[in-house]
């Protein structure tokens, strides 16, 4: 699992030309629905999109085009939902099961990319994948992950060293 971690990279490249089986997929949401969940209120929900049809519908309304050539893509979904005084963990919750789902990815020798940025802007992407696939007005669409296997060579961000970014009993000053 910590090989998985250290190696998983956001992969922007074309994908084969190769189906992800169900049984895959599911994979995949089962790990990302694994994930904690603030006051266990789980908030996250998952569409996963093989059809050659629903898919095309999608990368119509994703401007500008990124994983059109994704065989499948996983659609987060997250509802807004108080969980403990007047706090929402919406935000953590689907955040660990992006995550979940990236490794697990890996781990079942799929590429795939946290695309959330692109599709939450004011041109509400989002929300017009949603209305695609009849998603309810009361879940937003946060964001997707194309899963499929890259064709591309995989390229891997330069991280800042351990110590840089993590110390022992207190922060470290320069």
């Amino acid at each position: 699992m910590l090989d998985t971690i250290k190696t998983r990279t956001s992969y922007r490249g074309k994908y084969k030309d190769t189906t992800v089986p169900k049984d895959d997929l599911i994979k995949i949401m089962e790990a990302g629905l694994a994930a904690p969940s603030g006051c266990n209120m789980q908030t996250t929900s998952l569409i996963a999109v093989d059809d050659a049809d629903v898919l095309k519908k999608l990368r119509k309304v994703i401007d500008p085009p990124v994983a059109e050539t994704a065989p499948a893509i996983i659609c987060v979904l997250t509802q807004r939902v108080i969980a403990y005084r007047d706090r929402c963990f919406n935000i953590q919750d689907y955040s660990a099961a992006i995550q979940n789902m990236l490794l697990a990815a890996v781990e079942l020798g799929y590429q795939s990319c946290w695309y959330e940025g692109q599709i939450t802007d004011a041109d509400a992407i989002g929300r017009k994948m949603a209305d695609i696939l009849n998603v309810p007005q009361d879940y937003e669409l946060i964001c997707f992950l194309p899963i499929g296997m890259a064709s591309q060579p995989i390229k891997y961000a330069a991280k800042k060293p351990f110590s840089e970014r993590a110390w022992f009993n207190g922060f470290k000053q320069s």
